[in-house]
């Protein structure tokens, strides 16, 4: 049975430091949305979830997409589309400094090819990948997925269920603040190198690691003889 957990007020999650955020899509269509999780971090701790069935705009759903998430047809039949959640989850964006997610370029994507879809306007806000977060404070674990990453860190987490996917991303970043030894999120940011990914109308610009910035101004820089 897939639970539901409303989104709530933004007095109820007021001082939040960063919402965590997860998608889950239908089919590879990027804006086939069919559930949303979110995590609010409030006061250095997880302090409430949410998770919200999506109805698809099209019904399109991808066997390989069902086999991983569980989510089928009649289960989101009579749920609203993404233009509903998003007038509840927009004030919340607007409230709080930063936005979370694991292998944000999935979830950012996603984000967009919706907003896109119904024709509605980016939002501003800052967001950072929790990969790039993981990468740069266990840089010895296998890999970066989520699984592994919560495992080693000892947060609990039900894979591709919405809500428990948004938490574990928060989980993350406030595991690797106490590793770090860092008070706030922000503050451990110059330590690992990573630099905030942007939204904005018409704007985009992704959440990047100090290697990343390295390899693309090598790749833009003129050879030696133009300098």
């Amino acid at each position: 049975m897939l639970v539901q957990q409303a989104i709530p007020s933004v007095d109820a999650v007021s001082g939040a430091s960063a919402i965590a955020l997860d998608f889950e899509t239908a089919s590879p269509s990027a804006g086939s949305i069919c559930s949303v999780g979110l995590a609010w971090i409030v006061g250095g701790q997880v302090a409430q979830t949410a998770h919200c069935l999506v109805r698809p705009h099209d019904m399109r759903f991808d066997p390989w997409h069902v086999s991983i998430h569980g989510i089928q047809p009649h289960d989101v039949e009579f749920e609203p589309e993404f233009p509903l959640v998003w007038e509840e989850l927009l004030p919340h964006l607007e409230a709080t400094p930063l936005l979370l997610a694991h292998n944000a370029p999935f979830d950012i994507g996603v984000l967009r090819a919706a907003l896109n879809h119904y024709d509605l306007a980016w939002p501003t806000l800052s967001y950072l990948c929790t990969v790039k977060i993981a990468r740069a404070a266990w840089p010895d674990l296998p890999n970066h997925k989520l699984p592994t990453v919560a495992e080693h860190i000892g947060v609990a987490l039900q894979h591709h269920a919405a809500d428990s996917d948004a938490a574990a991303c928060a989980g993350i970043a406030l595991r690797a603040m106490t590793h770090a030894g860092s008070g706030d999120l922000m503050g451990l940011l110059p330590r690992f190198g990573i630099k905030p990914g942007r939204l904005e109308p018409g704007y985009h610009e992704a959440c990047s690691s100090a290697t990343e910035r390295r390899s693309a101004f090598r790749r833009h820089r003129p050879p030696p003889w133009l300098r």
